[in-house]
């Protein structure tokens, strides 16, 4: 409709130019017609784009408005209101002139909205908020365009930014910041004299104004610089660079304290030093805290001593001394023993005291330039520097034993403690920190196999035993992991019937590249390690899950033993019994535990609790390997045991050592007065039986019947009813 009113409009004016009088007059009237018609069709054209730009910004948290060419406002987002204040009702229709400063003039800047000549524009300027505030704003200007690239409003994005200072703002807010500052700081006129210190400076060096102003900053110079240090300092103040170091001034009191400096210099137009500044901190809390950090780091927090980090430290520098001049020294780890027992009968702050005196006397007979240090609960580490010969490490280690040959007296106690110390010597086993303390560990380890209270040289056969057990512990834990463990058994004969009354439920690993594993050689570092807990549990669950398949079977068997060990023999021992019982429905009566005396050992009332507690769920309880440790026989009639086993050490000399025989009948008398089956393990001859059927013994096990044997070959001797012959 546009197009054509624009057409007829030239057609009227071309006509119009031949034409006079009236008809000119009445040809203008028609051509102001076709043009206003020409003018509505446009409009809403117009209406519509801005209103399409509008729309688009209307919920964007940026701040957007849209004007018409005329500088009417016809959009006003959210994020306009939220910087200005005003509603969209508020704002819509009115003229942008109402956001403008009071003392904006026709050729400020900020009226560019009006006189945008280009495409697009970023001009600051300031505007006023609805509650009167002035604010600098930001505008990116951009026309909106119709479809024929002809003008029809403008599109403006404002950015609220910082509130801009005059000079006279920046010279008092500059001040503010001065006086208020944590840091002092100290103003000086090109003569070095003081002209100028805020707050801080009078608080931390105890100086005022008046009593500073005037003087030179010696006035606080503490005497510690040397004359290249102080020429740094003066050589900063005279412009050769600015100076940013640690100074240690003095304050009014006379004390010193280390201070973080910052010194430049202020220059006038013609590059002339007019004044020099100075930003100083007091670090004293920093450099204590520093030195706290330094010795929590780096020290024992018990006895004072360095720690296994700063004593590591300590080694590298002596060993690389040692290299440049080829000199020989000794590395020693010492476990003092019975800290533990200490600890748990006296309590641990006795314990913590003994280790101090301890360390006191270690100190005590050492040299100068020796290394002591504690690097574990109970271990300390010493380094010789320069040893002559082995020996002398030798001698140093027997005066460090010799401190502790007399008790210790420790709050109120005579306390006697031992210790036992390894060696490596360097350059002769190693010339590497951590391989001189791995190799000091591993000869005391070897140190404490002899007993308490020596010490041992290392040697590489020690390492070659130490990485053997580190790689079979490994390997025993992958055996638990990957079920390498086989439960034999081996039976139980009647000396009186020769039949099979009962069996020992034996573990074997059958390892995937070694074969069969002797329990000797891995039962032992389980139990060290504690993996015997998890093993214990496993033989019990498979000793219980095949006695159960038996059953299924219907092949009729007596009671199977099982040991147990003493990390297993706690409270909950009753309880996990109970568990795996029901677990696998087998009756009480068909387990026996098998204790060995190290229990017995163990605090009497304790032990008697747990076991009669198994007694009464039906349990019977067997001791295991009699007359090997330390039990005392009058607290033996208090356990509520059914049976002791003679231990093979006994049997196998009988019955022809006189030594082994007098025990054997010992324990067999003393098992019949207390009215306890007695059972002889590692029988292997005839003679070793009818010795021991003669003296009373109940039952035997050992080779001379059967080995351990698999579950299914028991089962078949089981059916068969195979037999001992036992008579004479």
């Amino acid at each position: 409709m546009a197009e054509s009113a624009l057409d007829r409009s030239l057609d009227l004016v071309r006509n119009a130019r031949a034409m006079e009088g009236n008809a000119l007059a009445e040809m203008l009237v028609r051509l102001e017609a076709e043009l206003l018609l020409a003018k509505q069709a446009q409009l809403p054209l117009a209406r519509r784009l801005l209103q399409h730009h509008a729309d688009t910004y209307e919920q964007s948290d940026d701040a957007v408005i849209v004007l018409d060419l005329s500088g009417y406002l016809t959009s006003w987002n959210r994020g306009a209101e939220a910087v200005f204040g005003y509603t969209s009702d508020e704002a819509i229709g009115q003229h942008v002139l109402f956001l403008y400063a009071d003392d904006a003039g026709a050729d400020d800047p900020g009226i560019a909205e009006l006189f945008l000549e280009h495409g697009s524009c970023l001009v600051e300027v300031r505007r006023r908020r609805k509650s009167g505030d002035v604010i600098w704003v930001r505008l990116a200007l951009s026309l909106i365009n119709d479809d024929d690239g002809e003008a029809i409003g403008m599109l403006v994005h404002l950015s609220p930014l910082a509130e801009h200072l005059t000079e006279e703002d920046k010279i008092r807010l500059y001040a503010r910041i001065i006086e208020d500052s944590d840091q002092g700081v100290l103003i000086t006129d090109a003569s070095e004299r003081i002209v100028s210190i805020n707050s801080s400076f009078t608080r931390i060096t105890g100086y005022s104004a008046t009593e500073s102003i005037g003087q030179t900053p010696d006035l606080l110079r503490s005497g510690v610089h040397d004359a290249d240090f102080r020429a740094k300092v003066r050589a900063a103040m005279q412009g050769n660079g600015p100076f940013r170091g640690e100074i240690v001034g003095k304050r009014k009191n006379g004390e010193l304290f280390p201070q973080s400096v910052t010194i430049s210099v202020v220059r006038n137009a013609e590059g002339r030093i007019t004044h020099t500044f100075s930003l100083f901190s007091d670090i004293s809390v920093h450099k204590d805290a520093e030195a706290r950090m330094q010795r929590m780091a780096n020290y024992d927090g018990l006895t004072g001593l360095p720690n296994r980090s700063l004593f590591n430290h300590l080694v590298g520098q002596v060993l690389n001394e040692a290299r440049r001049g080829n000199e020989y020294g000794a590395l020693m780890v010492i476990e003092v023993n019975r800290i533990g027992a200490i600890s748990d009968t006296l309590g641990h702050d006795v314990a913590s005291e003994v280790i101090c005196t301890v360390g006191r006397l270690f100190r005590g007979v050492l040299r100068e330039p020796d290394i002591l240090a504690r690097i574990d609960g109970s271990k300390f580490a010493v380094a010789l520097p320069t040893i002559g010969q082995r020996e002398h490490a030798g001698i140093v280690a027997q005066k460090l034993l010799a401190t502790l040959a007399a008790p210790l007296l420790v709050a109120g106690h005579g306390l006697q403690v031992s210790a036992n110390i390894g060696i490596a010597l360097y350059l002769d086993d190693s010339m590497d920190t951590a391989s001189l303390l791995r190799f000091a560990e591993v000869a005391l380890a070897k140190a404490g196999e002899f007993g308490l209270g020596g010490f041992l040289f290392y040697r590489d056969e020690m390492d070659q035993r130490a990485r053997e057990r580190l790689r079979l512990e490994t390997e025993l834990r992958t055996a638990l992991a990957e079920n390498q463990f086989e439960l034999h058994y081996q039976p139980k004969v009647s000396l009186r019937s020769g039949r099979i009354v009962g069996a020992e439920a034996l573990i074997r690993w059958r390892h995937p590249e070694r074969g069969m594993v002797s329990p000797g050689v891995f039962i032992p570092l389980a139990e060290e390690t504690g993996l015997i807990f998890d093993i214990g549990n496993w033989v019990m669950n498979e000793a219980c899950r095949q006695i159960r398949a038996w059953d299924d079977a219907g092949v009729s068997m007596p009671p199977v033993a099982v040991n147990v060990s003493a990390r297993q023999f706690d409270r909950s021992l009753p309880g996990r019994m109970s568990d795996v019982l029901d677990l696998h429905g087998v009756e009480p009566a068909q387990i026996m535990l098998e204790l060995t005396e190290s229990l017995l050992v163990r605090g009497t009332d304790s032990v008697i609790a747990i076991m009669n507690d198994l007694v009464a769920m039906g349990l019977a309880l067997a001791l295991d390997d009699f007359g090997t440790g330390y039990s005392s026989l009058a607290y033996l009639k208090k356990f509520p045991i059914s049976t002791l086993k003679i231990d093979r050490s006994f049997v196998i000399g009988l019955p022809y050592e006189e030594n082994d025989c007098a025990i054997a009948r010992a324990i067999v008398t003393m098992a019949q007065q207390l009215r306890q089956e007695i059972v002889a393990e590692g029988v292997e001859t005839p003679e070793q039986m009818a010795f021991l059927r003669d003296l009373g013994c109940d039952q035997l096990q050992g080779y001379l019947f059967s080995p351990a044997v698999s579950g299914d070959e028991f089962a078949r001797m089981q059916r068969e009813s195979k037999r001992l012959t036992v008579s004479r």
